[in-house]
């Protein structure tokens, strides 16, 4: 009964911060992926003090976590809580031909996300990097062969490569987003499992990934 209770007040505290429009409007824009304080003020037109005021009444709800970007200390990401819209999730409203996910390297990151991508979605998926590997790195094609899923038989690309009219472009990675300022439709702040090159780390952002894409789909219409 004591559970019940909680996840009760959990909804009702989760419904009174969604009632506000801006908060609203901001949980919207989460469900696509990350953003800095910086680019929700921009897509916003808000003051700083009047975002910061919202963002905590999205922190405090458990729909809203932040944490500091990997490439720029200065600067953080907010993105949605775990299971912060389980029943409110928003319905499908961005079209795409093609979903282009880019990290930098375009050896795991991107990788894992295209295949995954795959196995949830008829709208084509590809992945490329900024500044591509040799090669797809041990550590992800170890995780996705673990979980069953297949990689592309193909080897690190660049951006400009691949990169299309009517992608729907998601940076998987703080380095990529922060060097392509403005192009992508999309950011997911992934921790990069190459830093520390473990199996724990590597299963970490599979499995980041994986929720994030299980979100996105029902998002996307193909075009």
């Amino acid at each position: 009964m004591t559970i019940e209770v909680n996840e009760f007040r959990e909804r009702v505290a989760k419904y009174a911060a969604l009632a506000d429009p801006a908060r609203l409007r901001i949980v919207d824009l989460l469900t696509l992926g990350d953003f800095s304080p910086k680019e929700l003020q921009a897509e916003l037109g808000m003051p700083s003090n009047l975002l910061s005021h919202h963002l905590r009444a999205l922190e405090v709800a458990g729909l809203a976590t932040r944490h500091r970007s990997e490439a720029d200390k200065r600067r953080s990401y907010v993105g949605l809580a775990a299971g912060a819209l389980q029943g409110l999730v928003p319905g499908a409203g961005h079209g795409a031909r093609r979903v282009l996910f880019v990290c930098t390297r375009n050896s795991a990151r991107s990788q894992l996300a295209a295949a995954l991508w795959r196995q949830v979605s008829e709208i084509p998926s590809i992945s490329a990097g900024t500044h591509p590997a040799d090669r797809i790195a041990a550590g992800a094609i170890e995780v996705a062969r673990r979980h069953g899923v297949e990689l592309a038989e193909v080897p690190p690309r660049r951006l400009d490569q691949v990169a299309e009219e009517g992608d729907f472009m998601v940076t998987v990675c703080d380095n990529a987003h922060e060097e392509l300022v403005g192009l992508g439709n999309a950011h997911w702040s992934v921790p990069d499992p190459l830093r520390l090159s473990t199996e724990n780390a590597f299963e970490d952002a599979f499995m980041d990934i994986s929720h994030r894409v299980s979100d996105l789909a029902p998002r996307l219409l193909a075009a």
